[in-house]
């Protein structure tokens, strides 16, 4: 039986990267969903609509 010690460090690690990855991921989508959004606002304050807005006509 392998030792309760023996792949700790490993563990801890992995976990570790999995963490950061997981936040990095998760600050990216928060920072192009505002990047996204902004760009639709700076659209529709030139007047250029979306088709799935529908029209008023």
């Amino acid at each position: 039986m392998i030792a309760e010690g023996a792949h700790l460090e490993f563990i801890v690690w992995a976990y570790a990267g999995v963490a950061v990855l997981t936040l990095a991921l998760i600050g990216y989508v928060a920072w192009d969903a505002r990047r996204v959004k902004q760009r639709l606002a700076e659209l529709d304050k030139a007047g250029i609509r979306r088709r799935s807005a529908g029209s008023n006509t």
